[in-house]
């Protein structure tokens, strides 16, 4: 028996939402923070593209556990709650990152940032969604996921900027990042409970499973989620090395401007692309995404920041596609009973392909050099997205 009842009338309205948003957007833009910073860090601290990696996949570990541990959490105890919990994590994270030292405290300062990513994906997107006022309702799938990867475009953008044109490079973009959590966590503080709460309710571990009604959708979506998330994970990672020590560019706002188009890039195409039939636009993602991914291989290849660039923007378009029409498959074909747990199940897939993949690439770049190891990768990455495009076609015709 579920643990909330419907969300009382007076809990929507304007200011609700917009906190909710501002909140949701804020807490993500704190993840990608440091990655126009990674060059200065590794520079002062002495470590190389394999250790940038590690840090950078720790995250993912966090969300993971989170999804895991407080995936349910929010249906059972209520939004808020966890909402200010997630908030919390995101200004430990960053009070890690403004007093950093050695390595391993940038490893903390990730698994908490992952950690606050993963309660706010469990609990920020109902919110988003429940605190909207009848007229805005159709819109707050758009604005969770606005809020969602737009924050994460934003983080590098705001870092890289500030690291290249404002003094304590950092240290500034952590400062601004406690004031906005501060912000937000006074905007949370004024939000009613959008669900109303059973006593007696008891917290538990979000199980993970796939039933076998749902395991053909399931299959082809969330191999496009892994390759859609394995860009994003990989590019955000290993760009700003490749930056800086194959075409020379030693520019931070560079940095987060090239990181951010991806992210900026897959936002717009959740936005336009939500009225469209999921299987066409499932199918359109895929095949945008491996197109990117040649894109990206050739930018590798001829070490050109026009490719790259170009290559960020069509890998973003196909990611959002992909990930958010798979996502939709997999809800539509879940049982209600069972939908929380076959959703964590593929957002545990899609961060996994944060981690490992980066690593591997890690790892390879210390053997082969940055520049093979991120081809054999873009290489792999886009044979996962043909398949998956060869899957969904199939599935089509056979409903035909």
């Amino acid at each position: 028996m579920s643990a909330t009842t419907p969300m009382p009338p007076r809990a929507a309205s304007g200011r609700a939402l917009f906190a909710a948003v501002f909140a949701f957007a804020v807490v993500m833009l704190g993840t990608t923070l440091p990655t126009p910073l990674y060059a200065i860090y590794s520079g002062e601290l002495g470590f190389g593209v394999t250790t940038t990696t590690v840090i950078f996949a720790v995250y993912a570990a966090g969300v993971i556990a989170a999804l895991i541990l407080f995936g349910r959490w929010s249906d059972i105890i209520g939004r808020r709650p966890l909402l200010f919990a997630g908030a919390l994590l995101s200004v430990a994270s960053a009070v890690v990152f403004l007093t950093a030292g050695p390595v391993w405290q940038l490893m903390i300062g990730r698994v908490l940032s992952g950690l606050s990513a993963g309660i706010y994906a469990g609990a920020a997107t109902p919110a988003v969604i429940e605190l909207a006022p009848r007229g805005w309702r159709h819109r707050a799938p758009s604005l969770a996921t606005a809020a969602n990867i737009g924050g994460l475009g934003l983080g590098p953008l705001i870092a890289g900027l500030l690291a290249q044109f404002a003094p304590a490079p950092l240290r500034m973009p952590f400062a601004l990042d406690l004031v906005l959590l501060l912000v937000a966590m006074i905007g949370i503080w004024f939000i009613t409970e959008p669900v109303a709460v059973r006593r007696g309710a008891r917290v538990s571990v979000q199980r993970l499973s796939v039933p076998p009604e749902v395991r053909s959708v399931f299959v082809r979506a969330s191999i496009a989620a892994f390759a859609g998330f394995a860009v994003m994970g990989t590019f955000t990672a290993v760009t700003p090395s490749f930056l800086t020590h194959i075409l020379g560019i030693d520019n931070h706002a560079v940095t987060g401007i090239l990181v951010s188009l991806l992210f900026g890039a897959s936002v717009v195409a959740q936005i336009a692309g939500r009225s469209q039939p999921t299987e066409r636009a499932l199918i359109a993602g895929c095949a945008i995404l491996a197109v990117g991914m040649a894109i990206l291989t050739a930018g590798l290849i001829a070490a050109s920041f026009t490719l790259l660039a170009l290559g960020a923007l069509v890998c973003g378009a196909g990611q959002g596609l992909s990930f958010s029409k798979g996502l939709a498959a997999v809800v539509s074909a879940s049982p209600a009973d069972r939908r929380a747990e076959i959703t964590s199940t593929y957002f545990v897939v899609a961060y996994v392909a944060i981690s490992l993949p980066i690593v591997g690439e890690g790892i390879a770049a210390a053997q082969w050099g940055l520049r093979t190891s991120g081809i054999v990768f873009n290489v792999a990455v886009g044979v996962l997205a043909l398949i998956a495009l060869g899957l969904t076609v199939l599935e089509v015709r056979r409903h035909r």
